[in-house]
């Protein structure tokens, strides 16, 4: 039976027509992987490589000594809201060297996750500004790595955001807990369709019951 789930969770539903893409980002290390991960119907997709000496003194592994592998390219892994509608998502990579790839994967993209390290909070400074760039809805999520408590406003400072930007605070190894992340993202892309109907993203559809 436990094989039938499994098979069952990787196949996708012949029915589903409408594919949602959501874009996960931010600084080197703060558990865009670990997100896509937890959250994935099906095996996630990852191009993370170790981590080398060719890479030392271009990362900036301050505050992630222990970190081993990096991602490339991107993570990519899937959630199925009903039979016809598909949520993918995409992580990107954090190396500055890599930036040049997050203007490509901003394309066609319903909505993003800003996550952000509270111990490198600056280091998500940039994914911010070209979401903003992009006109791109989204959502800041801090992921918890038990470094010194920060509060709302704080983070809304050092990232300059508005009032009107959702954070939001998260253990980006829980399921539930990166689930509850979407959740949120779900909720801020209805708001913004419903203030500007004609211009803003599509809703995404209610999951089956």
């Amino acid at each position: 039976m436990d094989s039938a789930i499994s098979e069952q969770r990787q196949t996708l539903s012949s029915t589903a027509d409408n594919g949602l893409k959501i874009v996960v980002v931010g600084g080197f290390g703060v558990g865009k992987t670990t997100l896509v991960r937890s959250v994935s119907e099906i095996r996630p997709l990852n191009t993370e490589e170790t981590m080398s000496q060719a890479g030392e003194g271009i990362d900036d592994t301050v505050g992630v000594a222990a970190k081993t592998a990096t991602t490339v390219a991107f993570d990519f892994g899937r959630i199925s809201l009903d039979a016809h509608n598909v949520l993918y998502l995409f992580g990107a990579p954090g190396q500055e060297r890599f930036w040049f790839l997050w203007d490509r994967l901003f394309s066609g993209t319903l909505g993003a996750v800003v996550l952000v390290d509270t111990r490198r909070i600056a280091d998500s400074w940039y994914a911010v500004d070209r979401l903003e760039h992009h006109g791109t809805p989204f959502v800041v999520a801090c992921n918890d790595f038990g470094g010194r408590a920060h509060t709302a406003a704080e983070i809304r400072e050092a990232l300059d955001l508005g009032d009107e930007i959702p954070l939001v605070f998260c253990d980006a190894r829980s399921r539930e807990s990166s689930k509850q992340v979407l959740i949120s993202l779900v909720e801020h892309l209805k708001n913004v369709a419903a203030a500007d109907p004609e211009n803003g993203p599509r809703p995404i559809p209610e999951p089956a019951p």
